[in-house]
Formats: C-alpha cells, sequence, structure tokens
C-alpha cells in the first residue's frame, strides 16, 4: 500500500517538474529575479568609478623656493606607514620672493580640499574645520620631514597575532545565523507561492478531479509538492549561476561571513534540508489553502493570513534568536512553521549535530501531518466523497 502511494506521487511529481519546467512561463520567473541582478551590477560598475572619483582627496602646495616640492616628498615617503593613507599632494605654484598667492579664491576655482601654503617653517593650512581638525598635525608631521631632509627610519615592529576573540566569534556567528534566517525566509516565500497556483489552475481545468479519481489524494499532494520543491531547487541553481557569472564579472560580492559553529560543507547542507523543510511545511499549508479556493480571488483572500503567518514566524525566530538558552529559543525550534529558521540559527552557533537529526525528523512529520490533513480537506470540501453523516432514523409510530 505503502509503495503504490509513492509510486503514485512520483508519478504526479515528474509530470508536474516537466510541465513547469518546459514552459515558457517558468523561463520567464527564472529572468525575472535576474533582473535586479544585473540592475545592480551596472549600478555597482558606475557607483564604484564615481566613488572612487570622490574618493580622491587632492591637496594643493604653493610655496617658495622649492619647498612644495620638498612638502610632497615628505608625503610620499611617509603616507606608506600612516593608517587609511594621506590626500594626494600636488604643486600648484612655486613662488618667488614677492608672489601673492590666494588659496581661498584656488580653493573655490579648482577641484581641491586643501591648500597648504606658507613655509616649512610656518606652513598655513586653507581648509574647513573639519579638514584643519583632521590634517593639521599630518601636514606639520610632513613639513618637519620636509625640513630635516634625512631619510625616515622605521622600526620593524613584531606582530602578535590573535585570531579571534570569543566575543567577536559569537557576534559573527550571529551574523551568519541572521543572513541564513534572510536567506531561507525569502527563498521559501518566492517560490512556495508555486503550489498554490499550479493546484489552482488544475482545479480551473478539472484536471485535479480526474487524478484524484485515479490515485489517492495524500499521494497526489505529496507528488505536487516534491515536484515544485525539484523546480524550486532548478531555480536556485539557476540563480546562484548567475549571481557567481557577475561576480566574476566584477560585481561586489556579498560581505565575508564568520564561520558556522558545525562548518561552512555542513551548515550549506543543513541549510539546504532546512530549506526544503520549510518549503514543504509552507506548501501543505497552500496546497490545504488552495485545497478550498475555487478562484484566484479566493487564493489570495485565503492565502494572505497564511503569508502573514509566515512573516509572525519568522519574525518569532529571529527574536529567538536573540533571547538564546530561553523558553523562546526551545518554542522556536520545537514549533514546526518556525523551526527551520531556529535550527538553522542553531547550526551557525553550535557544532552539536545531533539536535538537528531529530528536528528533521520532527519537521519531517508534521509535512505528512499537514499533507494528509489537506488531502482529507480536500476531499470533504471539493471532491464530497467524504463519509456520509448519519441520518436518524424515524420511530415507527
Amino acid at each position: 500500500m505503502l509503495s503504490h502511494r509513492l509510486q503514485a506521487a512520483w508519478v504526479v511529481a515528474r509530470r508536474d517538474f516537466v510541465a513547469v519546467v518546459f514552459s515558457k512561463a517558468f523561463i520567464f520567473f527564472l529572468l525575472g529575479p535576474l533582473f535586479p541582478i544585473v540592475v545592480g551590477f551596472f549600478a555597482g560598475a558606475i557607483g564604484a568609478s564615481v566613488q572612487q572619483n570622490l574618493d580622491r582627496v587632492v591637496v594643493g602646495v604653493a610655496m617658495p623656493d622649492g619647498q612644495g616640492d620638498l612638502l610632497v616628498k615628505a608625503r610620499d615617503a611617509l603616507a606608506g606607514h600612516m593608517e587609511g593613507g594621506a590626500p594626494d599632494f600636488v604643486v600648484l605654484d612655486r613662488l618667488h620672493p614677492g608672489d601673492r598667492f590666494d588659496a581661498r579664491r584656488i580653493l573655490k576655482d579648482k577641484r581641491l580640499a586643501a591648500v597648504v601654503t606658507g613655509t616649512l617653517d610656518a606652513p598655513v593650512l586653507t581648509a574647513t574645520r573639519e579638514r584643519i581638525d583632521d590634517w593639521n598635525g599630518m601636514v606639520a608631521l610632513f613639513a618637519a620631514r620636509a625640513k630635516t631632509g634625512e631619510p625616515a627610519v622605521f622600526p620593524p615592529v613584531r606582530g602578535d597575532v590573535v585570531a579571534t576573540s570569543a566575543a567577536r566569534e559569537h557576534s559573527g556567528q550571529v551574523l551568519t545565523a541572521q543572513a541564513g534566517q534572510v536567506l531561507l525566509f525569502l527563498l521559501t516565500m518566492l517560490l512556495a507561492g508555486m503550489v498554490l497556483s499550479n493546484l489552482v489552475e488544475e482545479k480551473a481545468n478539472k484536471i485535479i478531479e480526474v487524478l484524484a479519481a485515479s490515485i489517492p489524494m495524500d499521494a497526489l499532494f505529496l507528488g505536487k509538492l516534491f515536484a515544485m520543491l525539484a523546480v524550486s531547487i532548478v531555480g536556485i541553481a539557476v540563480w546562484g549561476a548567475g549571481y557567481g557569472v557577475m561576480v566574476l564579472a566584477g560585481l561586489r560580492s556579498i560581505p565575508l561571513l564568520a564561520a558556522p559553529a558545525v562548518g561552512w560543507p555542513l551548515f550549506l547542507v543543513l541549510g539546504f534540508l532546512y530549506f526544503a523543510m520549510a518549503y514543504l511545511l509552507l506548501g501543505a499549508m497552500f496546497l490545504a489553502i488552495g485545497g478550498m479556493a475555487n478562484t484566484v480571488r479566493e487564493v489570495q483572500t485565503l492565502s494572505m493570513p497564511a503569508t502573514m503567518l509566515q512573516l509572525i514566524v519568522f519574525f518569532f525566530a529571529s527574536f529567538a534568536l536573540a533571547r538564546p538558552g530561553t523558553w523562546l529559543e526551545r518554542a522556536a525550534e520545537i514549533f514546526p512553521v518556525s523551526s527551520p529558521y531556529a535550527m538553522l540559527a542553531r547550526a551557525a552557533q553550535h557544532a552539536a549535530l545531533l539536535p538537528h537529526l531529530g528536528a528533521l525528523c520532527w519537521q519531517a512529520l508534521w509535512v505528512a501531518v499537514i499533507v494528509r490533513g489537506g488531502a482529507l480537506l480536500f476531499r470533504r470540501t471539493v471532491m464530497k466523497s467524504g463519509p456520509a453523516p448519519r441520518r436518524r432514523r424515524a420511530s415507527a409510530v
């Protein structure tokens, strides 16, 4: 009996997978999320070019008797040893005795951040108050170096490097957990809607009634769930490949995250498994909702509470992440719909693997329960094939 149901579910899954993946609509569905990535690539490239030009800070120098050249050389010798570097120094004019130089006018006419005039003994920095506060000591250091003309000798510093600290490692793992939860939520919400639309379309075409008359309803629901899960994996693979191409072409990659407690390979495997469970749980709920809806308008009305519930569940799991060791964290890990998010966050912070095995089994059990309940609800409300209510016999008179 079980093998028959699994075989029927496999037939439905294969049929739905081929029908969706090889359709024109699916191609446009795949291209949809790639457009923001392409726009972000070009916007990032243009923004980086503009920012590079804006970040180039230039200080003009106008001093007599070649002192400006000495100041520029001093800057070149010392800038590499300064944290964050130093602005570029450019000689604007080599003044002769009696020459006058209007630094204020030059600042208005040229794209300069500041102008250094005067002499090496008494340099004058013309700039805004913020620039003067930041660069006053720097200009004095360069002027002193230019006056002596002696090469600066920097003693070697022996570094005693600490790879990380416990507090920093924990903070980084929390950020990794948050990033995993957000990505899991976005992928689930983006892809789970296909289950609902597929079922409603087949109900409108009366295909679902033919299938329901041929195979058990729970096998039908299970096959549709796994078919849409396989379609979602194809979509994620295409989007991931597209993003990888953009990164190779020069797109700024995502910030580096701290290594999770279980290590990146296991974390990615668990992330895939928890995505599958979150998708199956939400998809099973959507199947149950789609079984009660007859039109697209009814689907939108009925799916809104489920979508809002999913948002609440995500916020609940995120809030529990900030309360480690409390009953909130345990509740988020036990509650079936929030369990994938909470357990993925746990994988980022704790190295134990046995709790994940129990959590995956627990989530799989609830997938089966929701699928079974949705199938019964669909059969009773749509197919009208449930047991008929007993009628009371009229008493003989």
